[in-house]
């Protein structure tokens, strides 16, 4: 990614993010949390063999022998047993993940890292990597051979591209031995197998472990929304009642509405910035065909340089009429403090905004209580509406080449990313690991941290989310669109000219990278995408 990213996620780390993070784990203490002690707050429950304790509710986390949890553990036990356990294991994370693993949560539980290293008996050594900066070290580390991670954690669509190295492992053997149990129809991904397959694959086999949920959600102002004043005055212009709009020609019109830059409102701020804003470019694009206006067609030509593409461009440019004038220049810092002052009607984030400005804990918020989460807009084709979301970021685990000992970094994963372990692990406001799991999502826990009404929405948007590119070549692909996109929001381009360029590019880049291979690659991509279609109401 590009410097403006690392930047973006740094400066949102250093400055309101991690603010955001250190007042949630604060102030938001779920009810249920407190120390009554019920039954099972201090010892397992009967039947199981291991999971934290020591607060209420503690039993949702615990698991059984024929769990994937339990299995990892056993295994990995049974391999401390006979002597043939490593010394440690190596875990190179984000900076701003590491609390969720490290900090107790909620009040008289172990940590994460404590429970795995009682269980086991096997250390967990955890290494700061700066955000943003995940990729570029790993690189390092697999070029170099320097051997400093058994376990690099990435962004979820780089895997292709480190796969082709060799510089991490196809783990489809341990797979099949220990059964992770990732397409559970109750506990696993999101759309089953074939959410496995978007997070976890490359070209068929399992190269990584998700342990992010970056779908990107849309949110708006509930207290907006819901005034009086506000909706007659809507309805009188448009002729329909204002609510959280279905259609990007209904945001659109929304969004112009409450473009009051004068009185410090702005319509919509889903980001425009280079490093970012192309993901917001991806959601207009996706959802002008049904069930998805694909990037590439069968035979791997891009389909960007097209009616569609160069109509969502333009969009995308007429877009900035309702943003903030140096919308160019905003990351994440900006957007999440903009808004937490109450300075947009809506916007499209990462699902974890409302853990943090909907949030009686953080005194800086002016929206706790003002908020609400909506399906992203989409279009009406064939009596049909596409709506649809993008994935991006999204921090996946994987099993370094140089791992001393790939099997126990393996079973530590699948404990990890596994439905209880990441259920509980999630729910603490300790980093940004966001909930993706279907039994993420009926937490108590999780559910109290990011907000029941919250919770239900981010569920349906991830079965309306569509991939980013995860073949080889990924950066070198979004980085053409992306400084195409720039050039065209900035007047340097036409939209013709941004898509053409843009195809050209690809082309160039799918050449560069073996057509043939990306071809296979496109495919195994495609599989992923939803189909979800909703009815026009």
């Amino acid at each position: 990614m590009s410097d403006m990213i690392r930047m973006s996620r740094r400066r949102l780390l250093a400055s309101g993010g991690k603010a955001a993070v250190l007042v949630a784990a604060a102030g938001i203490a779920p009810k249920f949390i407190r120390p009554s002690r019920a039954y099972a707050a201090d010892a397992l429950a009967p039947g199981m063999i291991g999971g934290p304790t020591g607060f209420d509710g503690s039993e949702r986390y615990q698991y059984g022998p024929d769990t994937p949890e339990g299995r990892a553990v056993e295994a990995a036990k049974a391999m401390k047993g006979v002597g043939k356990a490593p010394a440690k294991i190596v875990l190179g994370l984000s900076d701003g993940s590491i609390g969720q693993l490290t900090q107790p949560f909620p009040a008289g539980a172990p940590s994460i890292k404590d429970l795995w290293e009682k269980e086991t008996g096997i250390p967990l050594e955890i290494v700061g990597v700066p955000n943003g900066q995940e990729f570029t070290k790993t690189m390092q580390d697999i070029s170099t051979r320097g051997g400093a991670y058994d376990i690099y954690a990435v962004e979820w669509n780089r895997l292709g591209d480190l796969a082709e190295t060799g510089g991490i492992l196809k783990l489809d053997d341990f797979v099949a031995q220990y059964k992770p149990e990732w397409d559970d129809p109750e506990r696993g991904y999101v759309d089953g197998a074939k959410g496995v397959s978007l997070l976890n694959q490359y070209r068929g086999s399992t190269y990584g472990v998700s342990l992010d949920g970056d779908f990107q959600t849309w949110v708006y102002r509930t207290d907006l929304f819901g005034d009086a004043a506000e909706k007659k005055a809507f309805s009188d212009k448009h002729g329909y009642e204002l609510a959280p709009p279905k259609t990007w020609k209904q945001h659109d019109e929304i969004a112009a509405f409450f473009q009051r830059p004068d009185k410090g409102l702005f319509g919509s701020t889903d980001l425009r910035n280079q490093g970012w804003g192309y993901t917001n470019w991806y959601q207009r694009y996706v959802s002008m065909a049904s069930p998805n206006q694909f990037l590439f067609d069968d035979t791997g030509k891009p389909l960007i340089n097209s009616e569609q593409g160069i109509a969502a461009v333009n969009e995308y440019i007429a877009s900035l009429a309702h943003h903030s004038p140096d919308a160019i220049s905003w990351g994440w810092p900006e957007q999440y403090g903009n808004f937490a002052k109450g300075g947009a009607a809506m916007t499209c984030a990462f699902s974890n905004l409302p853990k943090f400005l909907d949030n009686a804990g953080n005194k800086d918020s002016a929206v706790t209580g003002k908020i609400g989460s909506m399906l992203p807009p989409g279009r009406e084709i064939d009596g049909k509406l596409i709506s649809r979301s993008v994935l991006w970021l999204n921090l996946s685990a994987s099993v370094s080449s140089q791992a001393k000992n790939p099997e126990a970094c393996y079973l530590f994963l699948q404990w990890l990313g596994s439905s209880r372990i990441y259920a509980w692990m999630t729910a603490n406001p300790g980093g940004y690991f966001d909930p993706f799991r279907l039994s993420d999502f009926s937490d108590p826990l999780v559910r109290q941290t990011y907000h029941a009404y919250h919770m239900d929405v981010v569920r349906e948007t991830v079965a309306r989310t569509v991939p980013t590119i995860n073949y080889p070549g990924a950066t070198a692909f979004h980085n053409a669109l992306d400084e195409n996109l720039v050039a065209a929001l900035t007047k340097a381009k036409t939209a013709e000219q941004a898509m053409a360029d843009t195809e050209a590019e690809w082309k160039r880049i799918a050449r560069r990278t073996g057509e043939e291979k990306l071809l296979e690659a496109i495919k195994a991509n495609k599989e992923a995408w939803p189909t979800v279609l909703d009815p026009v109401s």
